[in-house]
């Protein structure tokens, strides 16, 4: 018995029409139909009955039903668990931003890997964008990326970081009590550009006292911003991630300001809708049991 006749039988029950179940198969209506005569030709019955545009179920077409549901559903979930256990065998495939890619998956991939010891793990960076669009073509099977949201995907915000000033300890805002936002807009600063809106929001504190930032350099990668501030070339916005070490050793220090307060860098978890569900929970609980644990600054989601 051909399973998609069976499929084409239980859509047309589900949606009550033909041309209705064809378009959620991505069929012809003469597809569909075909189908139908195909199945019933094996079961030697007819199962419908058009009545005007409604479309009923014979006698034998109800006696029928719950073994074609029945075997649908059973077929879908054997196909769901081979499927995962060839992925368990194999490999999955992670898309992840620079920044994830240096800070997050270093504390997360160790756990994923001694939970699934058989896995093979490929890792691609790229732009969010440029996973979310590789996950819905199935060329990547989960992705770390800025806060993202299609309906073609799941997307599960992992945390936030908070975006703070950084200066070089030797700075002297380091040692000023109470540092004020006039005190910065005369200071050489170099922006790490988490995305658009990170940029916009803190422009617009500098808009709101009526000041100009002295933007020397604005650069996509935060060791690059980091390695300058290192070396004292100016001051900077960085997520809490990308220096909690040399925060740490007391090299760079964070400066805060009332104004700034509330802005970080939030990652999600994306996957496709319905795929590689078991390995992106395995990935949100190690994420967020290794955030907790190694900087209770970070908000978890």
């Amino acid at each position: 018995m051909n399973i998609e006749n069976i499929e084409a039988f239980v859509h047309v029950l589900h949606y009550g029409s033909f041309n209705k179940a064809a378009e959620a198969l991505f069929l012809s209506q003469p597809s569909v139909t075909a189908r139908i005569q195909s199945l019933e030709r094996e079961l030697d019955c007819q199962l419908f009955d058009r009545v005007g545009k409604q479309v009923l179920l014979t006698n034998k077409g109800k006696l029928f039903r719950p073994y074609a549901e029945q075997l649908l559903d059973t077929y879908r979930k054997g196909k769901q668990q081979v499927r995962q256990t060839q992925a368990a065998k194999e490999e999955v495939r992670i898309g992840c931003t620079v920044s994830a890619a240096q800070y997050l998956l270093p504390l997360v991939l160790p756990a994923f890997r001694r939970r699934h010891p058989s896995l093979r793990l490929k890792l691609t960076t790229a732009t969010s964008e440029e996973i979310g669009a590789r996950v819905l073509a199935k060329e990547l099977d989960i992705g770390f990326v800025r806060k993202f949201n299609h309906p073609g995907l799941h997307s599960v915000l992992l945390y936030e970081d908070p975006i703070r000033l950084y200066v070089h300890s030797a700075h002297a805002l380091a040692t000023n009590p109470q540092p004020r936002i006039e005190d910065l807009s005369r200071e050489p600063l170099l922006f790490f550009e988490c995305g658009a809106l990170d940029w916009l929001r803190i422009h617009r504190v500098f808009e709101s006292q009526g000041l100009l930032p002295n933007l020397i350099l604005q650069t996509d990668n935060a060791e690059t911003a980091k390695r300058l501030l290192l070396r004292q070339e100016g001051v900077c916005f960085l997520p809490g991630m990308s220096v909690r070490r040399e925060e740490s050793e007391g090299t760079l220090v964070p400066i805060d300001f009332p104004e700034t307060a509330g802005i970080g860098l939030m990652t999600s978890l994306i996957n496709g809708q319905g795929e590689n569900e078991a390995f992106a929970r395995s990935l949100k609980e190690i994420a967020g049991q290794a955030l907790s644990s190694s900087d209770p600054a970070y908000r978890i989601v």
